[in-house]
């Protein structure tokens, strides 16, 4: 026979850790909250004055009055740009391949545990790792192309395993009805199986680009920039991006610099915003085509 009281007396004591447990979890996500909403607050009060049309549009300068973001602004343009278009095509291939082709066998799993082990790799080992292949091994120089590979490698384990798992939560049925149908494999990926999984995978592939807008580590050991005077036109041009930028003025002794620091992490912050509302906006119109 069960003994009730016993029973009844773990259920209370179950109930308790629950309890207790969605408080801890509660008082956690509101203490980041509140953590994060004071730092946003110090922020704006300290570079909201700095923030018009002259710090947009002006180069760096060693007078605070006539500093500008313009060449950062640009320069992460470009690197962002040049990331997505290297970073996701392979990233997305990568990922198809490895869930809808590859052979479930032992290396099959070895690749898979070796990209899940890249994807907690520090991001500084990403930009040690650039500075041996793409500045000096392939003599790309401290270049756009030579930041946005490196990045490229940066979030390309993410993009992969955010990928796979949008195509596993596809059920199978999808796949056995298209092959019963006569499609090829290929036909019933790009068809069936690609559509659906596209906004999971657009899901990876914004959190990937909003780690990678905001990395400062690799690209100070490819020899990004601190200061440049000139907006980057080709992809062999030098180049500085936001994060760096910023990082140069906190480092100033005049307080003047630490405003204006508070300003372009505005202007990062805002870019960020508008790159994943795209990416947002994207997802949702795909979704609702599915439904």
């Amino acid at each position: 026979m069960f003994d009730t009281r016993k029973l009844e007396k773990n259920l209370k004591r179950r109930k308790l850790v629950g309890k207790v447990s969605l408080l801890v979890c509660v008082a956690s996500t509101l203490f980041g909250i509140v953590l994060l909403g004071v730092l946003l607050i110090d922020i704006v009060r300290d570079g909201y004055a700095y923030l018009d049309s002259q710090f947009l549009t002006s180069f760096p300068s060693r007078f605070p009055a006539r500093a500008g973001i313009k060449s950062a602004l640009w320069g992460s343009t470009w690197l962002i740009g040049c990331t997505a278009l290297f970073s996701i095509p392979v990233g997305v291939g990568a990922s198809i391949y490895l869930e809808e082709f590859a052979a479930r066998n032992w290396f099959t799993r070895f690749i898979q545990l070796n990209i899940a082990n890249l994807a907690a790799v520090p991001s500084i080992v990403y930009g040690m790792l650039g500075l041996v292949i793409f500045v000096r091994w392939l003599n790309l120089e401290r270049s756009v192309i030579s930041g946005a590979l490196t990045m490229s490698l940066l979030i390309l384990p993410t993009i992969i395993i955010a990928s796979q798992e949008a195509l596993k939560a596809i059920p199978d049925s999808i796949r056995f009805a298209a092959l019963a149908l006569g499609s090829s494999r290929w036909q019933m990926v790009r068809d069936h199986i690609l559509p659906s999984a596209f906004p999971g995978m657009m899901t990876g592939v914004i959190l990937a680009m909003s780690r990678a807008i905001g990395e400062t580590a690799p690209l100070i050991m490819i020899g990004a920039l601190t200061y440049v005077a000139f907006v980057p036109e080709r992809l062999s041009d030098p180049f500085t991006a936001l994060p760096i930028q910023i990082f140069n003025w906190a480092s100033r002794p005049q307080h003047e610099f630490h405003n204006i620091a508070a300003a372009g992490i505005i202007v990062l912050l805002l870019l960020l915003l508008t790159m994943n509302a795209v990416a947002i906006l994207s997802r949702n119109h795909f979704e609702r085509e599915q439904h």
